[in-house]
């Protein structure tokens, strides 16, 4: 590709980058971006560096370049090899293209044992990540009070397009996130994955004091009128093909 070219591209893509973000806004509410990452450990001292990393330095280098929240979480329930979850939350989508950037700028977080890791002695063995967009119903991720609770993750994937979209909107103009609020489900966020792997998904979730209330809730809903009227409606027939379900507990450290 000429120069000439490249500098077209480029300027396309940024302008597109711009155009999504606008698209995001308008319903009148600004919505947030989630990047979930998975990181896939060798061992248990991988899941002490990686926790001692994000407490002392990730963490902190994380909010000072804007991103207020930072949730860390260990599997209860679930797919379980060493693997540590971390979601943040972006304001936009500006914040999730320049994150990498911004924090190698920041002396301590570059200079970290951990960003320096070795090929003998790796830090861990991969990470994965979703992007996500936040439903237009809930636009922001909702921090739950800092006490003793447990998350529950759900990924819905659709076999297609246009059955996602109708999922999504089944929890939207449907009200399915109504009569969750409603029936005591304590929703965190929901989000549209934009980039990631089981595509096309949405993925939410739900905070609870301990397994006990997750029990307890769920046949709530379940039982609802509204939910029994809501589910039949066969404008949302055949819309989720698979359900994930993953069961999470936070780290002493953790924002979310």
């Amino acid at each position: 590709m000429k120069r000439r070219e490249f500098l077209a591209a480029g300027i396309t893509g940024a302008a597109g980058l711009s155009s999504l973000s606008v698209a995001a806004d308008k319903s009148g509410k600004k919505r947030e971006y989630f990047e979930l990452r998975r990181y896939h450990l060798l061992n248990r001292a991988n899941t002490r560096v990686l926790g001692d990393f994000l407490r002392e330095v990730g963490i902190p280098a994380m909010n000072r370049i804007g991103i207020e929240a930072v949730g860390v979480f260990n599997v209860m329930y679930g797919p379980n090899k060493p693997t540590l979850y971390v979601l943040l939350v972006h304001k936009s989508l500006e914040s999730v293209v320049m994150t990498s950037e911004r924090l190698m700028a920041d002396s301590k977080y570059r200079n970290s044992d951990f960003v320096n890791s070795t090929l003998a002695e790796p830090a861990y063995a991969r990470m994965e990540s979703s992007l996500m967009v936040a439903f237009k119903d809930m636009p922001k991720l909702e921090v739950p009070e800092k006490k003793s609770r447990i998350f529950e993750l759900r990924i819905y994937e659709s076999h297609g397009i246009k059955a996602a979209k109708k999922k999504i909107e089944m929890f939207n103009e449907g009200g399915e996130i109504a009569i969750f609020k409603k029936t005591g489900l304590q929703p965190v966020f929901f989000g549209e994955t934009l980039i990631g792997p089981q595509m096309p998904n949405l993925t939410y979730m739900l905070v609870f004091d301990d397994m006990a209330m997750r029990d307890k809730r769920w046949p709530i809903f379940g039982s609802s009128p509204e939910w029994k009227k809501l589910r039949v409606n066969p404008a949302y027939k055949d819309t989720v093909s698979n359900i994930t379900d993953i069961i999470l507990r936070p780290t002493r450290y953790s924002q979310i």
